[in-house]
């Protein structure tokens, strides 16, 4: 990914009107991507955004840029990102644009693609919109401009997909949820899904202004939706984020279930109905507890790097099909072609009712083990990762944890730091060695 100007692991984002993401920019890039896209076969990209007060300005700029180099354009307005994988998919669209930036807040914003299969596109792809872009913008005949059309009924094709991943034969009545939307792209889905399927549903994060997106709510901020669970004694809470794609779920008691803990439940589940392919896919950052519980079902479990980009790779890499990070990305490929949150809240649900077991009693089927993340800053100068004496208090840390314990030391993609993670079954563990390990890497940088 290193010789990319523009693109990163997710798209295009940045801060709305510096670096890339500005209305001239987004325009040259519809109309790079309308040129490398073009004479595919349709002749048509969608576009859906998230409720950021900028997605109308950048999906304006991106309109202007595809009709010029002459591709036709379906407008969904406000639809999670899986969503749009899905409807890009049915429409048998050449593409599909995402405008969001998911957990980030209102003023961040991005833009990522989506092929005519509904998964993220090539690299090459990618590489030759980057090329595209460096050339001298040019608008095709006027009798050869690109149409657009707002398309009405996106909402309920999605809520009617969402919902057919969900057991006929089942149903929620009875159960009182939670749903945290995030003031984001699900607000207008979620709860719908989630009361079409017989449950009772408590909304919150279902206003959004344009400038409230993840701000105290959703996936990454629990708080909002851990209160209500409790103070309305719901089944559980659901909390997506901005875009929809991430999930974080919450027990009855106000537990947080993470992604770590949503993807042992959900391969338990298939693993019970006896459609498990292979094994699970989890990343670097995935807690030893699901490994160990995954190993005690005698499911293999591999290790990508961070993203669920890396993840996805992997599993098309293996024929498997379930895989996720313990930020919320859910991935199961037999339900959906990217992570969904929704439609991994519905697994949950389903296997919750098939086993007659609450999330909470589900859920202690993993065991989490105590991790201790410590971050150091970072320039230049010596490289932590190969120096001797960082390497002899890693080997240390390692003996001394044996098989009850995991270390990770790596480079943030993000930021010049050094994370130093360990997990160790006892939180005294996880802390005394990650601050070995990271006295270590700061005896080094000083």
């Amino acid at each position: 990914m290193s010789d990319r100007k523009y693109f990163g692991t997710d798209g295009i984002r940045g801060k709305v009107g510096e670096s890339a993401i500005n209305p001239e920019f987004v325009m040259k890039l519809g109309w790079a991507a309308g040129k490398v896209l073009a004479g595919q076969g349709t002749n048509k990209v969608l576009i859906g955004k998230d409720t950021r007060i900028s997605g109308y300005m950048l999906e304006s700029a991106l309109e202007a840029g595809l009709s010029a180099a002459g591709i036709n354009i379906g407008l969904l307005g406000p639809m999670p990102t899986p969503a749009i994988a899905y409807l890009t998919k049915t429409f048998r669209s050449e593409a599909g644009i995402v405008i969001s930036a998911s957990h980030n807040p209102y003023y961040d914003n991005g833009i990522k693609f989506f092929s005519a299969d509904g998964m993220k596109l090539d690299d090459e792809i990618e590489m030759a919109i980057e090329a595209q872009i460096e050339k001298p913008m040019e608008c095709v005949a006027s009798d050869k401009l690109g149409k657009a059309t707002r398309i009405n009924d996106a909402a309920g094709r999605y809520i009617e997909f969402c919902k057919g991943n969900f057991p006929s034969e089942l149903s929620l009545k009875g159960l009182k949820i939670v749903v945290d939307c995030a003031h984001g792209a699900t607000y207008h889905i979620a709860p719908n899904v989630l009361m079409e399927l017989g449950a009772e549903v408590i909304e919150i994060g279902t206003e959004p202004n344009g400038l409230n997106i993840n701000r105290k709510v959703g996936a990454t901020s629990m708080k909002a939706v851990t209160d209500t669970v409790v103070e309305q004694g719901a089944d559980l809470g659901f909390a997506l984020d901005g875009d929809g794609d991430r999930l974080m779920l919450v027990d009855h008691k106000g537990n947080v279930i993470d992604g770590d803990q949503i993807v042992y439940i959900i391969a338990r589940d298939v693993l019970r109905a006896g459609n498990l392919k292979g094994g699970v896919v989890g990343t670097v950052m995935s807690n030893l507890g699901l490994e160990i519980a995954l190993a005690t079902l005698g499911v293999p479990f591999v290790r990508s790097k961070v993203g669920d980009r890396y993840v996805m790779e992997l599993l098309q890499q293996k024929g498997w099909s379930i895989g996720g990070e313990s930020s919320g990305h859910v991935l199961n490929l037999a339900a959906a072609s990217t992570g969904d949150g929704i439609v991994a809240g519905l697994q949950v649900l389903a296997a919750m009712l098939r086993a007659n077991m609450s999330l909470h009693e589900l859920a202690r089927g993993m065991e989490k083990y105590p991790q201790t993340l410590i971050n150091i800053r970072f320039n230049e100068g010596k490289d932590p990762l190969v120096d001797k004496s960082v390497q002899l208090a890693v080997q240390e840390a390692e003996q001394n944890l044996g098989e009850k314990g995991r270390v990770l030391l790596r480079k943030s993609g993000t930021e010049p730091l050094i994370r130093v993670m360990v997990e160790a079954h006892s939180a005294n563990d996880a802390s005394r060695w990650a601050e070995h390990i990271a006295e270590a890497v700061r005896k080094l940088i000083d």
